[in-house]
């Protein structure tokens, strides 16, 4: 399950969304499209294109020029995982399915800021989108190896949802960045911001998934597996494999005397933590296992670790010390 937030498919979020619902409803206008797909949130499923830009757009109180506006929140299921939904469900009820998912993954969006009055999807103002196609870019291998051409339909399922999801609440008067990734060490002040864990909001999307679909997941295709092979140095790459190792055996690892043996066999959810805590010990580095799985895999939208308001001011405030 890939899951990133990004300013906009159209390159533009201080301005309106107008831009963006109207590149969202490009399957709508194809001439083979026998099934116009409406937009949809925690609420209704038959929402029209002017509703979501009036609303984005009249969501915006004291929000300033250069402010984003709104985001775009990208869920998009492996293949395998379509696959899975596919054949449990059908065509029809596995887009139905992915909708319901999809109102699922905005309710952690919404718990990620842990703000008070921040609880579920209802505290948001979002619209959601069901798009069946991907096309290849110039940036796909087969584009640049000449099997395909960039705008080319890719073949077999492609469902995923495109969410925009307004900058502030639903009442339209707490700000809400998930480019808000700042890590002060005045805990109260980090509530106060609304801090977004984005490593934490990008697992939810596996751990979610397969609590309400019940799906395998093995190892190896899990993010903070893709994690450590990426980040982790040798010996917790070592400690991964032998791990996998382990669990396609149908056995866990020795634990020393004392120890707990914690490591089950689903490795969704807080079991990562789990493990973080059991292999530590061996590992006997100090950053630990638990610390690499907590980087981020990819980064959030091209963003800095500061939001752009934030680094705003940091210029303002260099600007005037040296005009004194």
């Amino acid at each position: 399950m890939y899951i990133n937030i990004t300013d906009s498919e159209t390159g533009n979020n201080k301005g309106s969304c107008s831009d963006l619902v109207g590149y969202l409803e490009k399957e709508n206008r194809l001439a083979d499209n026998k099934k116009q797909e409406h937009w949809f949130n925690g609420g209704r499923n038959n929402i029209k294109p002017h509703e979501v830009r009036i609303g984005i757009d009249g969501n915006i109180a004291k929000l300033g020029k250069e402010d984003s506006k709104f985001f775009l929140v990208n869920i998009s299921p492996s293949r395998k995982e379509i696959d899975f939904l596919l054949a449990t469900y059908g065509e029809v009820g596995a887009r139905e399915k992915l909708k319901e998912y999809a109102v699922r993954i905005m309710d952690e969006y919404a718990r990620n800021f842990k703000r008070s009055g921040i609880e579920s999807n209802k505290d948001l103002l979002w619209f959601a989108k069901l798009e069946n196609y991907r096309y290849y870019s110039h940036r796909d291998k087969e584009v640049k190896n000449g099997t395909r051409r960039a705008g080319e339909r890719k073949e077999g399922p492609q469902f995923h949802v495109q969410i925009i999801v307004s900058r502030k609440d639903i009442t339209n008067r707490i700000k809400l960045s998930p480019q808000n990734r700042s890590r002060g060490k005045n805990v109260e002040h980090s509530k106060k911001l609304g801090q977004f864990d984005q490593m934490a909001f990008k697992q939810c999307g596996e751990t979610v998934f397969d609590r309400m679909f019940g799906f395998d997941r093995k190892l190896k295709e899990t993010l903070q597996y893709a994690n450590i092979m990426k980040n982790g140095n040798i010996a917790q790459k070592s400690e991964l494999h032998a791990l996998d190792r382990f669990l396609e055996n149908g056995r866990l690892p020795a634990m020393e005397k004392g120890q707990t043996n914690t490591i089950g066999s689903n490795l969704s959810g807080d079991i990562f933590h789990q493990l973080g805590e059991t292999a530590a010990s061996s590992i006997g580095n100090s950053l630990g296992l638990l610390d690499i799985l907590l980087d981020p895999v990819q980064d959030f939208g091209g963003q800095g670790t500061a939001t752009d308001e934030e680094e705003r001011k940091r210029k303002r405030k260099k600007k005037k010390r040296g005009q004194r």
